[in-house]
């Protein structure tokens, strides 16, 4: 089966409150992107994956007038998709949900929790050594999903949305370091509670995928030197029999001066260039590594199948800034 993690910016955007496709000509959120054209992309790409299941990380929000649920099961209806069912776990107010779309025929999902603190609670950890520990919340808890297939193989999957350490809002040069060193702090005190989830799935023996937005990784910027690791390296693990894996992350901690894949693609207005980085990953429990394979970045340009097809390359610039990760799992 082929499982895959996507960052969908501003999917919310498509739909009314009653989960409806909005498919006209207004604007989606996305800039310079009509919400019909961001819908006609989505369907390009969500086809082509053609995956069983898909963590989609920026999915449709859901309160008390909306429905995340709905509206992504009206945009797989509508698609044609096999992955037409859809699980969301803790419900946040940032408009940004964690949900996956499966295939129903193929797998079995349920919302299950486990742990404590739950990740729709408090975690409280001392960052900067002052025996006074911070609270640090999640503003979109992870999802943790119980998996079986239809065969009866059971396995757990996490969906993860880490903190953005962009420093948004900051105007000054010395309020732009100290916005994006506290965010940067509170990204590795989550990454550091998940890490601790990880290990009790790992204590239990339980098959564990990790995927989703990390917003981070090995050598990704200046402040990596200053906390020591990146939230991606701790997350994945230190310890070689409890070590996750990703080959994409293991390339750049292996290789960190050579070549480095990527799954995102934002505009610097400033300096009216794009820029490219890894923050979107599939790790696997050393259980599962032996089965999964043909791990996967739907690069428009540098993966060749989408540049060599002019339709799913053009449809995946338009429909996210980021690019769905995807790989293989035999079960």
């Amino acid at each position: 089966m082929r499982i895959a993690t996507y960052n969908v910016e501003w999917f919310s955007n498509l739909f009314d409150d009653h989960g409806n496709l909005r498919d006209d000509g207004g604007w989606s959120g996305r800039h310079d992107v009509r919400r019909r054209d961001q819908i006609a992309s989505l369907a390009i790409v969500f086809t082509a994956l053609d995956a069983d299941a898909i963590m989609i990380i920026e999915a449709p929000d859901s309160h008390r007038r909306r429905s995340g649920v709905t509206a992504l099961e009206t945009f797989a209806a509508t698609v044609g998709l096999r992955a037409r069912t859809a699980v969301q776990g803790f419900i946040n107010d940032t408009q940004q949900e964690i949900a996956c779309l499966y295939d129903p025929d193929v797998l079995s999902m349920r919302h299950d929790p486990v742990g404590q603190p739950r990740f729709d609670s408090a975690y409280r950890i001392d960052l900067d050594v002052d025996s006074s520990p911070e609270k640090v919340v999640w503003s979109k808890p992870p999802l943790e999903l119980q998996v079986e297939t239809a065969a009866g193989a059971a396995f757990r999957m996490i969906g993860v949305h880490a903190k953005s350490k962009a420093p948004h809002g900051a105007r000054r040069h010395e309020e732009m370091m100290r916005i994006a060193i506290q965010n940067r702090r509170k990204q590795l005190a989550q990454c550091i509670w998940l890490r601790e989830r990880v290990e009790d799935h790992l204590d239990r023996g339980d098959p564990l995928i990790v995927l989703g937005d990390f917003n981070d990784g090995p050598g990704l910027d200046e402040y990596e030197k200053l906390f020591g690791r990146s939230g991606v390296e701790i997350v994945l693990g230190v310890d070689e029999e409890a070590q996750l894996y990703d080959p994409h992350a293991q390339s750049i901690i292996q290789r960190p001066f050579g070549a480095m894949p990527t799954s995102a693609r934002f505009w610097l207005p400033d300096q009216r260039r794009y820029i490219q980085t890894l923050l979107d990953y599939i790790m696997v429990s050393p259980g599962l590594r032996e089965k999964c394979r043909d791990w996967r970045i739907w690069h428009p340009i540098d993966d060749p199948v989408c540049f060599e097809t002019p339709e799913l390359r053009q449809a995946l610039l338009t429909a996210s800034d980021h690019f769905p990760v995807s790989m293989k799992l035999d079960l």
